[in-house]
């Protein structure tokens, strides 16, 4: 995969690091204390790696959990189709590079909702125990993404 960059090789990537380290390597203090910001960030500043990939996962997950349970053919080729573009355009380029290997070692599986709610789920999981985060219980994905919980706390 090309890089996103070209003489700033150096530079870090804001969609690659957490706001602290990307703001570290900018030279500014942003934090006195873990829970004490000096400079509170912007609401309109540009999102940083961890703010992209919560907004991603969530979009991710609602869109396979609303996935028809019988999608015609072409629901599934462009839903298999859908991840692979996505991998290559994921803005935290080792991020990307990730997802694309992960792909190549579990495609999408686009059978119906469930498969996919599942297989994602699975893929998300991967990614957690990377990053040493708890895994999801993922025949709880349409709880979580579609239907709300099952103790009603959502209604």
């Amino acid at each position: 995969m090309p890089s996103h960059r070209s003489d700033d090789e150096d530079k870090p990537c804001r969609a690659c690091s957490d706001f602290k380290t990307w703001a570290k390597g900018q030279n500014k203090v942003t934090f006195t204390s873990p829970n004490k910001p000096q400079h509170p960030r912007p609401k309109d500043c540009p999102l940083d790696k961890d703010e992209i990939g919560r907004s991603t996962w969530g979009f991710l997950h609602s869109m396979a959990s609303y996935f028809p349970d019988k999608p015609t053919k072409k629901q599934s080729e462009d839903m298999a189709r859908f991840f692979n573009i996505f991998a290559q355009f994921y803005p935290c380029e080792p991020c990307a590079i990730d997802f694309q290997e992960d792909l190549k070692r579990h495609p999408p599986k686009t059978s119906s909702g469930t498969a996919l709610a599942r297989w994602l789920c699975e893929r998300h999981n991967t990614v957690n125990k990377k990053l040493g985060k708890p895994v999801f219980d993922c025949s709880k994905v349409h709880e979580r993404w579609r239907d709300g919980w099952k103790d009603g706390s959502c209604d």
